[in-house]
């Protein structure tokens, strides 16, 4: 959420260029540990794991409701149609189940990040999970369960879709089937393609955080924390025209902002 508590350090990069580095992932979990004992470190953790498993139960349930005959991998040149349209039909119902299972467990997720926050503004608003839904119910409604859901859906689609076509056409025209370890290559390009297009869908993952908690009440998405955003377009811009869109992307190596 853009909160920095402590300063950045003076490095050197690979050209050994002095620049400074913000504080990375063991830094703050240490400084989380000095201001909050190791149990400020597992902050939204119940609502986080009820949402995965919202999640995982709503993915098999759609699974059997709609069941995908013949999902047989097609990767090959003999018949490139046929093998687009597979890819094109498990992509579709991949999706269906993403979206289904990613709007049964956003309310938990919404206050899993609230939960979390708090840390920033030493808050105790959001202390229980029933006490969560029913502040939320009271203060903003069932919408305001749902703030946020709209990038996160859309990061979702993208990401399936570009993922899943990029994996078929590289398997398809890049690897050749005379090759020895031809399915061996083919079984993990799906791997390394989820990790290239991950890191260019991260900004939807980031502005639908955002939104969870903006204008919540909390310091952190308040003034001077963050400005209260109309929607998240609003968002998305303020954050380009910042040059932040990949603000957390880094765990290790975090470059402070010019």
């Amino acid at each position: 959420v853009g909160h920095e508590p402590l300063p950045p350090t003076v490095g050197r990069n690979v050209l050994g260029r002095k620049v400074l580095y913000l504080p990375g992932f063991f830094t703050y979990a240490r400084h989380i540990v000095e201001v909050d004992g190791k149990r400020g470190l597992f902050r939204g953790l119940t609502p986080r794991l009820i949402s995965s498993t919202l999640s995982t139960i709503t993915r098999g349930s759609v699974k059997k409701a709609f069941p995908l005959e013949d999902m047989e991998h097609v990767s090959n040149k003999d018949d490139v149609k046929t093998s687009l349209r597979k890819v094109v039909k498990e992509t579709s119902h991949e999706m269906m189940m993403q979206c289904v299972s990613r709007v049964v467990s956003h309310p938990l997720h919404v206050i899993s990040m609230r939960c979390m926050v708090q840390f920033v503004g030493r808050e105790v608003k959001y202390s229980g999970v029933f006490s969560a839904i029913g502040r939320i119910l009271k203060e903003e409604g069932i919408l305001g369960f749902f703030v946020g859901l709209v990038p996160h859906v859309l990061g979702d689609v993208i990401f399936l879709w570009c993922c899943n076509l990029l994996a078929h056409f590289i398997n398809t025209y890049a690897v050749d089937d005379n090759f020895s370890q031809a399915s061996v290559i083919r079984s993990y390009t799906k791997f390394v393609m989820g990790i290239a297009v991950s890191m260019l869908t991260y900004p939807f993952l980031l502005v639908g955080d955002l939104m969870a908690v903006n204008n919540c009440g909390l310091r952190a998405g308040l003034p001077p924390y963050a400005p209260a955003f109309a929607s998240w377009i609003h968002c998305w811009r303020h954050l380009s025209a910042q040059g932040q869109l990949f603000r957390g992307s880094s765990l290790l190596f975090r470059r402070a902002p010019v």
